[in-house]
């Protein structure tokens, strides 16, 4: 029976650990303890900068990048409710943002000091974007002028590009809503950010960062109303922001309500319920008419499957729209509505090229179920009428103007005898 030899043993061998293989102490405590001392040695924000330029060479940034930007925000490590780490003897210094005076041409110079540093750094970018996220949900447990300082450095921060716009998405927090914490450091974010760079960019930072339609939600629950957000951007100056605000709020209301006729047409409810329903919503969102009956006319449109030959679509249209005259005569009581509607028509057709000859028609359809009055259509043609298309349809209507006008003059003689 054969016995497998025995593998040469060697003895007494010492079997080393690679460095790359050993694993690096996390010392965070000891890394503050570095910088602290770095930055306590020099005697202004010149030689601040100079140190955290030449330290990244010694230190390691790539570790600890956010322990880094604690200390020079608020002087220490920042552990959870946003105090300061009391471990070591030395846990905090005054070389930073917290310490720092509040007007706006030391502010700028603090941030000088972190553009410098990641210009130096590129990957402590990344790393900056998630410790303002962490930062910004600890502002509860920063002073009221730590506060101010923090928020007109985002504002800052902000305006050159350092941090996006959607980081401030973390104030929604339930325990800084509740007390109007964020809503104050919002307000201070945005009035430095119009002074620095004016009401226009501002506004399209906030769309940027998808805030415009998420505004009310940073109020606290028992001011989440449409006076108090007025009242306190006009008060701030930042009427703009109010505007841009109502401007997305009304979007979202026309989205709400064409998909509640879209759902109500495809549910096959009667006119008068569907007229019902579009008379609510249109009121509790403060939609005016005008504004609906274009909504209506794009909404029933866009639901027919649309005859590809020209000479077929216009009986076509006529029919589909012959079904829903009474849902467009209850949005049609003022001159402005009608008009608007003539003006919805006109769009379509042009842009839809298969409409192009039908626009007269639609008009007379709209005209004989007294749903525009020879008055619209009269100014629609002097004067009220879009570009789009213009000669085209102004041409098309032309016999039936002059059959309005002489019907009218015709009126007025038989008035006078």
């Amino acid at each position: 029976m054969s016995q497998k030899a025995e593998r040469p043993v060697l003895s007494g061998q010492r079997i080393k650990t690679r460095k790359r293989d050993e694993r690096e102490k996390n010392d965070p405590t000891g890394f503050r303890d570095a910088v602290i001392a770095g930055l306590e040695a020099a005697e202004d924000l010149e030689q601040i900068s100079k140190y955290l330029d030449s330290a990244g060479n010694k230190l390691d940034y790539r570790r600890y990048g956010e322990v880094l930007f604690d200390i020079l925000i608020a002087g220490g490590l920042l552990v959870p409710g946003g105090s300061i780490s009391q471990d070591g003897e030395k846990p905090r210094t005054d070389r930073c943002l917290f310490a720092a005076s509040e007007d706006m041409e030391s502010m700028r110079n603090h941030e000088q000091i972190f553009m410098r540093l990641m210009r130096r750094y590129k990957y402590l970018e990344k790393m900056f974007e998630e410790e303002m996220k962490k930062i910004l949900i600890f502002i509860k447990g920063f002073t009221p002028l730590e506060r101010i300082k923090l928020a007109r450095m985002t504002a800052l921060w902000m305006v050159n590009g350092s941090i996006p716009p959607q980081v401030l998405h973390v104030l929604n927090n339930e325990h800084l809503t509740k007390d109007g914490l964020a809503l104050e450091f919002l307000l201070e974010v945005f009035t430095v950010f119009k002074q620095e760079k004016g009401n226009a960019p501002l506004v399209a930072t906030l769309r940027k960062g998808g805030l415009d339609t998420r505004l009310m939600e940073f109020l606290p629950m028992n001011k989440r109303n449409e006076d108090y957000l007025k009242t306190v951007l006009v008060e701030k100056e930042l009427a703009d922001v109010f505007k841009l605000h109502m401007n997305q709020a009304s979007q979202e209301a026309k989205r709400e309500l064409t998909q509640l006729l879209i759902d109500d047409i495809n549910d096959n409810k009667a006119i008068k319920d569907i007229i019902a329903d579009a008379k609510e919503m249109s009121t509790k969102f403060n939609i005016p008419e005008h504004e609906v009956v274009g909504l209506i006319w794009s909404t029933i449109m866009s639901l027919a499957e649309w005859n590809k030959k020209e000479e077929l679509v216009a009986e076509q249209a006529m029919k589909h729209l012959r079904t829903y005259i009474q849902l467009f005569e209850a949005f049609t009581t003022t001159d402005r509505s009608e008009m608007a509607l003539l003006l919805k028509v006109q769009e379509f057709c042009y842009e839809n090229m298969n409409f192009m000859k039908a626009f007269s028609k639609i008009v007379l359809l709209f005209y004989k179920t007294e749903i525009v009055t020879e008055d619209s259509i009269l100014k629609w043609y002097k004067e009220g009428h879009s570009n789009k298309g213009k000669m085209h349809f102004i041409e098309q209507m032309k016999k039936f103007i002059e059959w309005l006008q002489n019907a009218e003059e015709e009126s007025e003689s038989e008035e006078e005898d």
